[in-house]
């Protein structure tokens, strides 16, 4: 899939609407009981970057970026400001916030993941797309340093350690994360109030599968 490893300007996303939605299939039978399916293990995310009234190079940025990913053509990353983090919104991110698995004695890679877990029923959602420099990782407790016990590929979120963890190690890891997306539109209309001032009323953003 073709998908540029830069993200959408952070400031620009800020006071974006949006956040995760799922597909639920209900049939009704005759006795009035419903049977609900779902198609989908993982939920997808839609955004809304477009713009209020906001200065002329705030507009100019967007235009910019829009047209560098050929519109819906390349995917890009997204700051999702109501969830990016592997701890609570307020919190500080630590390398002991999410289990990522346990030892066997002879696996290395791990998959960076984050748990909703708001009921005691846990949704497991894959990390794909960690920010650089705020990953932090533990064995058993004992922090772990990148490229010395492990490496981090940051297009996949996928962890090799140098050494396999010892049986019963628990795997943790902390970190703040971007979602993969791409626009869901091939074309932007901007309104200009001003000389120093316009605005892009809607510009939807969806999730991506990788």
């Amino acid at each position: 899939m073709s998908f540029h490893e830069v993200r959408f300007p952070a400031n620009l996303s800020f006071g974006s609407t949006g956040g995760p939605e799922r597909r639920t299939e209900i049939v009704t039978l005759a006795n009035g009981f419903e049977e609900r399916n779902t198609p989908w293990a993982q939920s997808r995310r839609r955004y809304d970057a477009g713009l209020g009234l906001r200065s002329l190079d705030d507009v100019a940025a967007l235009i910019a970026f829009f047209e560098a990913r050929r519109g819906q053509l390349y995917g890009f990353r997204w700051k999702d400001w109501a969830d990016f983090k592997s701890c609570k919104p307020s919190g500080r991110v630590g390398a002991l916030d999410q289990v990522l698995g346990t030892g066997d004695g002879a696996q290395r890679e791990f998959v960076l993941a984050k748990t909703y877990d708001p009921l005691g029923t846990a949704f497991r959602r894959p990390i794909l797309k960690p920010v650089a420099g705020t990953v932090q990782v533990a064995v058993a407790g004992d922090a772990k340093v990148e490229a010395v016990d492990y490496a981090l590929d940051l297009a996949t979120g996928r962890l090799t350690f140098v050494e396999p963890p010892d049986v019963g190690a628990v795997i943790t890891a902390g970190f703040e994360f971007d979602v993969p997306v791409r626009f869901d539109t091939d074309r932007i209309a901007v309104s200009v109030a001003s000389f120093q001032a316009g605005e892009v009323p809607s510009v939807p953003v969806v999730e991506v599968r990788l």
